[in-house]
């Protein structure tokens, strides 16, 4: 599976994971171990299969002349019966067109048509734990609505990414094309 997701500055990067570590020291989450080389990161577009090819000089087209995005994380929610708990971004135009624009520009791979990042179905969100039961659920997010402050952060890139089976119930993260904003 691939996606294309939106990174942050490295001072919200680095936030963002003192909290996952956290989660998992205070054994409530262990979402960041789950994926070796998984980093904080607002997924914009997912795909089963690209013919790279064709894919990457589009990509490198649609965001080589992007200027870095100021967003604010301002809210923690859940999507129901995942055990999901996630940072919202307060929804801006660039946003939603840096969103649309890429689903625009790249709409011919799109080979998963009941996608939830398509621009009718997106919810953007910064994952902070997963497929946790209720009861860890609610510990989750009693934690972090004490411990986390909005996040005024920057998205700074915006990389294709490749989610690799390791075996063993274990996967990674291989970049495979990055492309950092102006």
């Amino acid at each position: 599976m691939y996606g294309v997701v939106a990174h942050f500055d490295e001072e919200s990067e680095r936030y963002i994971k003192e909290v996952w570590k956290e989660l998992s020291d205070q054994a409530i989450s262990t979402y960041a171990e789950e994926v070796i080389d998984r980093r904080p990161h607002i997924t914009l577009a997912s795909y089963q299969r690209l013919n790279m090819d064709r894919f990457l000089p589009l990509f490198q087209s649609c965001y080589e002349s992007s200027s870095k995005l100021p967003i604010t994380l301002s809210s923690l929610g859940t999507f129901m019966n995942t055990g999901m708990i996630f940072l919202a971004p307060t929804p801006s135009i660039e946003l939603l067109v840096l969103h649309m624009k890429h689903h625009q520009m790249l709409e011919e791979f799109n080979d998963q048509p009941d996608s939830l990042y398509l621009p009718t179905r997106w919810i953007p969100h910064c994952t902070i734990a997963n497929r946790l039961p209720m009861h860890k659920l609610k510990e989750a997010f009693e934690y972090c609505t004490k411990r986390m402050k909005p996040i005024d952060a920057q998205i700074s890139e915006v990389a294709l990414i490749k989610v690799v089976d390791e075996g063993g119930g274990r996967s990674r993260v291989e970049t495979i094309k990055a492309c950092p904003l102006r």
